[in-house]
């Protein structure tokens, strides 16, 4: 495995843990090798001190993402063994002369067959220039080398329409489209490949996946974070070019596409890029952009995003994004789907959520039951992974009367957890040459084609009410109006999910014993004062009698969620 880019941050806080989860659980070939080009003539003994120096702070600060209790030293070791690094220009012909030198003598030292998986974790300007000169040099040529050669391209690929095409053509005379990895770690998730699973293994569910059931789809990509210091990446790319096209487009494939023939690669990434050549192209009106203000994140305030280091003052890049999204096919006709991403929101949370449809409310007329409340199939992608449905059913009691209530899966319940920063399975299916989970060309021109109208809108007329929503906050205002005009909905509160209603009821008792122990307290320290005041000092029994009538304080339970 050649790592171009092997100083930067995308390895040292994905590829090098994804590669390490490997190796903790033997997925890794035994004949294996890692070289790391990199720009910085630092050496291979500075680059692994780095690496490892990385890998300790994940497990200091309990990494939401790599979720490591401690350092497995073995599994460490094991992988670091067989590192290598080299000091070269992406753009020098060195580099790759150097590169056509160093893989053969890897490959006989380790005993490897002459198979190289390249791997580009560089900035978007130097995909096409790499790959042109791995053409040059002979290094993709798998007919010449005598084994397979492929290689990852991250995102984002492209920054429209245009550069899209361009860059496929480029690198298409280079390689194959069965050589070319279009990554994306959303689908490395275990919560998306399950949308698949949740979908076509159960027949519950399928019969009602379809406009005569479902009213319409969110899809929710909230972050707390910020830009992080990748203000100068983030003024160039924005939001929107950052999630849209990629991320969200290819949750939503998950959901509306038809049942594939089968569930090798060719059939699934058919049946996905039909939905996404479905997508209308969205209009500007069907789409709200935002930038966070200064606000608090989980208690801690936070600076606007003008304020972010490398980011202009004046700055019109969009932070937030929240679209209206039209699939024409014969399934979703009519139904629509509803995506909103952002940064310095008030909950972390990546979710699809499914409305149904009402039940007619004719049979409950005569109840006093005038209306349902909304059923929900949730798929909780992240951080609490499961799935929840969301129904009604009768209060007790002698009334006709409805409440919600949810019934909840979640993966920690019923599995082991396990260290995944997403980027195992999506390595290991590389190595397999599985692209089952990765983007063809098409596809990947068939999603700019669908925001290009909103990017040159966007282009044409910057907005002029930056900032428009708090950092912490759910979004500008404007994205609930997109959803309340012309049909009524309403985004999903980012908080604190549906307490169950025996929750609630106790919850309400809760704080109402509470308040009576508080009441109680005060009742009797004003008869204890004024017993005092009438007498100077109370007697004995007095003072007795006033510390009985005062209840202990209780801890009131804390509801459940």
């Amino acid at each position: 495995m050649v790592i171009f880019g092997g100083g930067g941050d995308l390895t040292k806080r994905l590829v090098v843990p994804a590669l390490y989860n490997l190796s903790r659980n033997g997925l890794l070939p035994e004949q294996f090798a890692v070289l790391s080009v990199d720009g910085a003539d630092i050496g291979v003994e500075t680059w692994l001190n780095n690496l490892h120096a990385s890998m300790k702070s994940f497990v200091a600060t309990r990494n939401i993402e790599l979720q490591l209790q401690e350092l497995d030293d073995k599994a460490w070791s094991r992988l670091t063994d067989s590192m290598h690094y080299v000091a070269g220009d992406f753009l020098a012909e060195d580099t790759y002369r150097n590169l056509a030198e160093q893989l053969p003598r890897l490959a006989s030292q380790y005993g490897i067959a002459p198979n190289v998986l390249f791997y580009l974790a560089t900035p978007e300007r130097f995909f096409g220039e790499i790959i042109d000169r791995l053409g040059a040099a002979g290094l993709a040529d798998e007919a010449s080398v005598g084994g397979w050669r492929r290689v990852v391209i991250e995102k984002p690929f492209g920054h429209d329409l245009a550069s899209a095409m361009s860059l496929n053509a480029r690198i298409g005379k280079v390689l194959r489209e069965d050589q070319i990895f279009r990554i994306d770690h959303f689908l490395g998730k275990e919560t998306v490949q399950n949308i698949l699973a949740f979908r076509f293994a159960n027949g519950l569910f399928e019969p009602s996946w379809n406009r005569d059931r479902i009213d319409h789809v969110q899809i929710t990509a909230a972050e707390t974070v910020g830009v992080e210091g990748r203000g100068a990446f983030y003024e160039q790319t924005g939001c929107l070019r950052d999630m849209v096209p990629n991320h969200l487009f290819q949750l939503l494939a998950m959901v509306a596409m038809e049942a594939p023939s089968s569930f090798d690669a060719e059939a699934i990434r058919q049946r996905k890029a039909e939905v996404i050549e479905a997508i209308r192209p969205i209009e500007p009106a069907d789409a709200v952009r935002g930038q966070y203000g200064a606000g608090a994140v989980n208690q801690t305030l936070s600076r606007a995003y003008r304020d972010e280091p490398n980011v202009s003052p004046e700055s019109a890049t969009e932070t937030y994004v929240a679209l209206k999204v039209n699939v024409d096919t014969w399934r979703w006709a009519g139904v629509p789907f509803y995506l909103r991403t952002g940064k310095h929101m008030g909950r972390r949370t990546t979710e699809i959520a499914i409305r149904f449809k009402s039940a007619p409310i004719a049979s409950f007329r005569s109840s006093g039951v005038d209306a349902f409340g909304p059923d929900w199939l949730v798929l909780q992608i992240q951080p609490d992974e499961g799935i929840s449905l969301q129904f009604d059913v009768k209060k007790p009691g002698p009334k006709m009367a409805l409440a919600p209530v949810r019934m909840d899966f979640k993966y920690a319940d019923w599995f082991p957890s396990e260290s995944n920063v997403g980027y195992e399975t999506l390595l290991y299916d590389c190595m397999l040459g599985d692209a089952t989970l990765f983007q063809r060309a098409d596809m990947v021109e068939a999603c700019w084609k669908a925001v290009q109208p909103i990017l040159e809108a966007w282009a044409k007329s910057p907005a002029m009410d930056f900032p428009n929503y708090a950092s912490g906050s759910a979004g500008p205002s404007a994205a609930d109006t997109l959803l309340a005009i012309g049909h009524g909905h309403a985004w999903r509160p980012l908080g604190q999910p549906l307490l169950p209603y025996g929750s609630r009821r106790k919850a309400v008792r809760d704080a109402e014993a509470a308040r009576s122990e508080t009441a109680a307290v005060k009742t009797a320290t004003r008869r204890r004062k004024v017993k005092t005041d009438k007498a100077g000092e109370p007697d004995q029994a007095s003072a007795k009698s006033a510390a009985e009538s005062t209840p202990k304080r209780t801890r009131a339970a804390k509801p459940s969620a």
